[in-house]
């Protein structure tokens, strides 16, 4: 039976460095929730799939990004606490307060444009709800937003695993 297994080392690279991205990104959160803001110029942009299990947005945000959201962690956010499995923070979106929880498994991209850091995840379909919306724009091509937005902004880049992010998108113009 042994002999009928084969190791792809590609694959295990590509899930050895989406999880070591993933620990990193944690650990950046770690360290902004410990000192209770961002240090210094850094800010940053995370997007996630706003229909992944265990993802709460509320509704009104959910049904403005039924598939993808991308927040500004920067100024503006309290709250902000990170576990083994997720992180959850308080923004406020055109002067209302939302109360945001994220898995790090739902995250699609995450960006620190002081820092040029950029890395972007694959999304495994099978831990994501079906959501259609008919309705809902399309935003193909938008951009990230603006450091100085309030966070109420998506992206629909798809990505095929861990690579590093162009951070073109984040740059001022």
């Amino acid at each position: 039976m042994s002999e009928d297994v084969e190791l792809d080392y590609s694959e295990l690279i590509q899930d050895a460095q989406k999880k070591a991205y993933r620990f990193l990104m944690q650990d950046v959160l770690k360290i902004v929730a410990d000192l209770g803001d961002a240090p210094g110029e850094h800010h940053f942009f995370i997007e996630f799939l706003t229909n992944s299990k265990n993802v709460t947005i509320p509704d009104h945000l959910k049904s403005q990004y039924p598939e993808r959201m991308t927040i500004v962690l920067q100024h503006q956010f309290e709250n902000l606490i990170v576990t083994d499995d997720q992180f959850s923070v308080t923004l406020w979106f055109k002067g209302k307060e939302a109360h945001l929880v994220v898995p790090y498994d739902a995250v699609t991209q995450f960006a620190d444009p002081s820092a040029q850091f950029g890395v972007s995840f694959e999304a495994v379909e099978e831990e994501f709800e079906e959501v259609e919306d008919e309705d809902a724009p399309d935003s193909a091509d938008s951009d990230l937003p603006d450091p100085d937005d309030t966070g109420d902004s998506e992206d629909e880049k798809k990505s095929d695993g861990a690579d590093i992010v162009s951070l073109d998108a984040f740059r001022k113009k």
